[in-house]
């Protein structure tokens, strides 16, 4: 009868163990790998129409830098353009002039690829700065990005084109009237 009794006692703490193992592990409600996930430094922004994908400002200098970011357009029949980037009427951080880049339906553009954005003024790398990205379907992604260092996966991404004009200074059409 012991013996008996024995098994049974052995079986149940076996039932118990095999039913417990799922809520000991690493299985559970709300998992890490349900949760969307980038790896990267930079801010993603995923509200619009285009997505905003690991949106930095690269700086090799205090003091100036480049926006890069990836911009993917989820919209299956309609091309968008970023047409302008600001940050904000209190900032004394000024933007190069720049071409509205296009970004086709259901395609992604890498600012990164030369394309990226030259900014001056408050720059320091470490820092998050507030910035606004509009587009021409009238969306606007407003971020926080972080300024990153000139180096590692960042290496010559300091390249933007135009140079921006200094706060208070006319602009090149301004000028010639």
């Amino acid at each position: 009868m012991d013996r008996r009794l024995s098994r049974r006692k052995l079986a149940i703490a076996i039932g118990a163990l095999v039913l417990a193992v799922p809520g000991l592990s690493a299985c559970g409600f709300n998992y890490a790998t349900d949760r969307e996930y980038t790896p990267g430094n930079g801010t993603n922004d995923l509200t619009g129409t285009v997505d905003v994908l690991n949106a930095v400002i690269v700086s090799s200098e205090d003091g100036s830098g480049t926006f890069v970011a990836s911009l993917s357009n989820n919209s299956v029949d309609e091309a968008i353009s970023f047409d302008a980037l600001s940050f904000g009427s209190n900032s004394t951080i000024e933007v190069a002039p720049f071409d509205p880049v296009e970004v086709q339906p259901q395609s992604l553009v890498n600012l990164g690829d030369g394309q990226g954005i030259k900014v001056s003024g408050n720059i320091v790398q470490g820092d998050f700065i507030e910035l606004s990205l509009a587009f021409s379907n009238g969306e606007t992604a407003d971020m926080d990005v972080p300024t990153v260092a000139a180096d590692w996966e960042y290496t010559d991404l300091d390249n933007g084109t135009g140079v921006p004009a200094p706060a208070g200074t006319p602009s090149a059409t301004e000028s010639a009237e």
